[in-house]
C-alpha cells in the first residue's frame, strides 16, 4: 500500500470515527433527556397516583404534560381549583374528552419503526369498552352531551392546520351499538342551499348539540366553513364562513372557534372568537395570541383552551363575551374535559 492509499484510509478511518462518536453522543443525549422527563421538575405540579374515574362531577380531567412518571396520564383535579395536585389515572391519551361517563382516548401505540394510533372508548372507570384503528396523527376528540357519541379526528397526511398541505379523518361511534360512521367526507356537503362536490374536501372539529345534530369545520378551495351536521340524514350544511375548531355553547346559541385573521402570520393566523348562530354576529375575545385548539366552555361564560408552555402546553381561560382579560389557570395541561 502506497503512502497516498495509506493517507486516504486513515482519512476515512478517523471520518467514520468522528461519525460514530457523533451518533453516539446524539443517542445518549436522547436518551438523558428522555430519563430527564421522567423526573418531576422542581416547583412543578404534585402529582399522584389514585382512582380516577368519570362518574363524579366537579371535576376537571387533562393529559398531565408535567414531567415524571405520570407524564401524558390523565389526571383529575377539582374544577375549582384547577392548579390543585393532581390524581394520576396511569392511563396516556394524546388527545382526550368526556362526558356523562363516556371517555375517548386517542392513544399512541410504540413499534419498533414507527408509531401507529388507536381510539380507545372508555367507560365511567376508564376501563377499555372498544378500540378502534386511527389512521393518523391524533389531533381533536369530542363526546356528545349524553356520553352516546364519540368523534374524533386524525391527521392522516400533515401535522398542522396552518398549511393547506394536509388531509383530515373524522369518524363518529354510538356506543350504544357502536355504529360507526368512519369517515364524514362520506356525508353530503350542502353550500348555497346545493350539493358541493370537490376533491379537496377535509373536515374536523365536531362538536355536539345533542345525539343527531353536530357542528364542524369543513374546508374546500382554500376556505373553511361552519357546517350543521346531521347524523341520520349524513349531511353536513354551510352556516358560516372562516370557522375552525368550533365549540358549542351549553345553552346551544353559540360557537367558540379559531379565525383566520387577515394579514396575520402564515404559522400563528388564528384568534379566539365567539359567534351568535341566530344572529352571526361574531365577537373576539380578549385573548389576542394566536390559538391552536378546539376551546371548552367552562359555563355559559367562560372559555378553556390550551396555549404552548413550558413542558408543552398550558390552560388558560377567557370570558366568551370579549370583556376581561385571559387568565393562566393551570401549568403543563392539555386536551381538558369538565364533568358537572
Amino acid at each position: 500500500m502506497n503512502l497516498k492509499t495509506r493517507t486516504r484510509v486513515l482519512v476515512l478511518l478517523v471520518a467514520v470515527l468522528l461519525l460514530g462518536g457523533v451518533g453516539t453522543g446524539a443517542v445518549l443525549y436522547a436518551a438523558d433527556r428522555s430519563a430527564e422527563r421522567d423526573q418531576a421538575q422542581p416547583g412543578g405540579p404534585a402529582v399522584h397516583p389514585g382512582e380516577v374515574g368519570l362518574g363524579k362531577g366537579g371535576q376537571l380531567l387533562f393529559r398531565n404534560m408535567a414531567w415524571g412518571p405520570h407524564r401524558d396520564e390523565i389526571t383529575t383535579v377539582p374544577a375549582d381549583r384547577p392548579d390543585g395536585p393532581r390524581t394520576a389515572s396511569g392511563v396516556q391519551c394524546l388527545r382526550f374528552h368526556a362526558a356523562s361517563g363516556t371517555g375517548i382516548c386517542l392513544q399512541a401505540v410504540h413499534g419498533a419503526l414507527e408509531d401507529t394510533y388507536r381510539t380507545v372508548i372508555l367507560d365511567d372507570h376508564l376501563h377499555e369498552l372498544r378500540t378502534f384503528p386511527a389512521a393518523g396523527i391524533p389531533t381533536r376528540s369530542r363526546v356528545s352531551p349524553s356520553g352516546h357519541l364519540a368523534a374524533w379526528t386524525v391527521f392522516v397526511s400533515g401535522d398542522s392546520y396552518a398549511g393547506t398541505n394536509f388531509s383530515t379523518r373524522t369518524s363518529i361511534v354510538d356506543v350504544r351499538d357502536w355504529n360507526l360512521r368512519e369517515n364524514l367526507e362520506d356525508f353530503t356537503v350542502i353550500k348555497d342551499g346545493a350539493p358541493y362536490q370537490a376533491h379537496d374536501i377535509n373536515i374536523w372539529g365536531v362538536t355536539f348539540a345533542d345525539d343527531n345534530t353536530f357542528y364542524a369545520t369543513v374546508a374546500s378551495a382554500g376556505q373553511t366553513h361552519l357546517v350543521r351536521g346531521d347524523l341520520n340524514a349524513r349531511t353536513l350544511t354551510a352556516l358560516h364562513d372562516n370557522v375552525e375548531c368550533p365549540s358549542l355553547s351549553p345553552d346551544g346559541t353559540r360557537i367558540a372557534y379559531k379565525k383566520r385573521i387577515p394579514g396575520a402570520s402564515a404559522d400563528s393566523p388564528w384568534r379566539l372568537y365567539v359567534l351568535d348562530l341566530e344572529t352571526g354576529v361574531e365577537t373576539a375575545t380578549a385573548e389576542q395570541r394566536n390559538i391552536d385548539d378546539q376551546a371548552l366552555w367552562t359555563d355559559a361564560h367562560t372559555l378553556l383552551y390550551a396555549l404552548p408552555g413550558d413542558y408543552g402546553a398550558d390552560l388558560w381561560t377567557v370570558p366568551a363575551d370579549g370583556t376581561g382579560s385571559a387568565r393562566r389557570v393551570t401549568t403543563a395541561a392539555v386536551a381538558p374535559a369538565l364533568l358537572g
